[in-house]
């Protein structure tokens, strides 16, 4: 959540953040209100309880009528106090109810407007201009007997698949490819739970009451994970990591989740919108003041990974109406698909400054050995839509896909071969 002396000190910031992402800014006064209340009732209860101590050493040293006049105004002031506490934790529930509901402040750097508003930061290569008329992924996945969605419905349902043959190796030899890259840039590989508690999920910014693209287990109050980002995000709540460590980098694979509700009509052929999918992800601790630099070296990483697939790619700054709950500033790096003859969505890269942190108390010690919220960034390495950008570019005109050379070592073969 965001910090309440920014909103008490720097009203405007938040008001502000609020009309780039193009929500309402009568949030700041109710937090101003709510919070105003609050310590005013905290100081009320303070000032009683201080009285009612200072009450109990009178009692015990007076007599008679004085005495039972004491005793009298104990127990009223007993009540009041207890009334008094009572209001300030209500006003503090009701505040931090509110406080869950505010996204992060973006950077003043970010476009603002919607998810049309972005702004391209640079492109890197030129469309291949075929001598012959392209096939899709999918057509192309089945020439290949590397994806199956036929079976893959009617074991699961709609959007759900089989990668088989080269199109498991394929995967696996991408995100083996992802995970040497991260090792190699001091990146710690993990392996996370795609299941994860309501508190886990809440705290890095996903509103689990609401947020219809959440899978749920209800009899075990668990949530499937739609990125590795929400379970590395828990991974030191409620601890403070020593100053040294930082900056602390996870690599996370795993399996990932969506329900992509209010999508159907969208991308439906295919693996570009799907319920499971696997990725790897990049994910940093680092303190506050080093997070902008942070941001550019993950968006970096990812630029080098783009590289080894070799495929156009351009990076667009996403405006602040389309950056989600926790980000402040988000980079989405794009490929060019062939068929569709535009840029679709690989990767991206958020910076969520102390925003994740504060909500799962994760701090550092800062030179004066005073605890400090440190922040968090996330950045994709490879998923499973990759191969979608792989296949279509790098495809001839037999049907046949040529392996980008930096990733055949990984897949053991240089051209994918449809089957007979």
């Amino acid at each position: 959540m965001i910090d309440l002396r920014t909103i008490r000190e720097d009203p405007d910031r938040l008001r502000a953040s609020q009309h780039a992402r193009g929500e309402a800014d009568s949030i700041v006064d109710t937090l101003l209100d709510l919070d105003e209340r609050r310590r005013s009732a905290l100081t009320s209860f303070e000032s009683l309880r201080a009285e009612q101590k200072s009450m109990g050493k009178s009692v015990s040293k007076a007599q008679g009528e004085e005495k039972q006049a004491l005793l009298q105004r104990a127990k009223e002031l007993a009540a009041e106090v207890k009334s008094a506490e009572a209001e300030a934790e209500r006003l503090a529930g009701e505040l931090d109810e509110v406080l869950q509901t505010v996204p992060n402040i973006v950077e003043e750097q970010a476009p603002h407007g919607g998810e049309d508003d972005y702004v391209v930061l640079e492109t890197v290569g030129k469309p291949r201009e075929f001598d012959f008329e392209p096939k899709d992924h999918l057509e192309l996945g089945e020439l290949l007997g590397a994806i199956d969605m036929e079976r893959g419905a009617k074991v699961s349902g709609s959007r759900f698949y089989f990668l088989k043959g080269v199109g498991a190796r394929l995967q696996l030899g991408m995100l083996n490819m992802a995970m040497q890259h991260a090792i190699a840039n001091g990146f710690t590989p993990m392996i996370t739970p795609v299941l994860v508690r309501p508190e886990t999920m809440q705290g890095t910014g996903f509103h689990v009451a609401h947020d219809k693209e959440i899978y749920r287990l209800p009899e075990d109050d668990l949530y499937l994970v739609g990125t590795s980002e929400v379970a590395l995000a828990g991974y030191h709540a409620d601890e403070i990591i020593p100053a040294d460590q930082l900056p602390l980098r996870y690599a996370g694979w795993s399996s990932c989740f969506r329900r992509e509700a209010g999508s159907y009509g969208k991308d439906t052929r295919g693996i570009i919108r799907v319920h499971q999918f696997d990725k790897v992800e990049m994910f940093s601790y680092c303190r506050p003041e080093d997070a902008h630099e942070e941001h550019q070296r993950l968006l970096a990483w990812e630029k080098d990974m783009l590289a080894k697939i070799e495929v156009p790619y351009r990076i667009i700054d996403t405006a602040a109406g389309d950056l989600g709950m926790s980000a402040a500033r988000k980079f989405d790096c794009e490929a060019w698909i062939p068929t569709q003859g535009r840029y679709r969505e690989l990767s991206s890269t958020s910076n969520c400054t102390e925003f994740q942190a504060r909500r799962l108390a994760v701090r550092f010690r800062d030179q004066d050995g005073k605890p400090r919220h440190l922040a968090t960034l996330n950045g994709t390495l490879a998923t499973t839509r990759w191969m979608v950008a792989i296949l279509e570019n790098h495809q001839q005109a037999d049907g046949s896909v040529v392996v980008p050379e930096a990733l055949r070592p990984y897949v053991g073969l240089d051209v994918l071969e449809p089957v007979k």
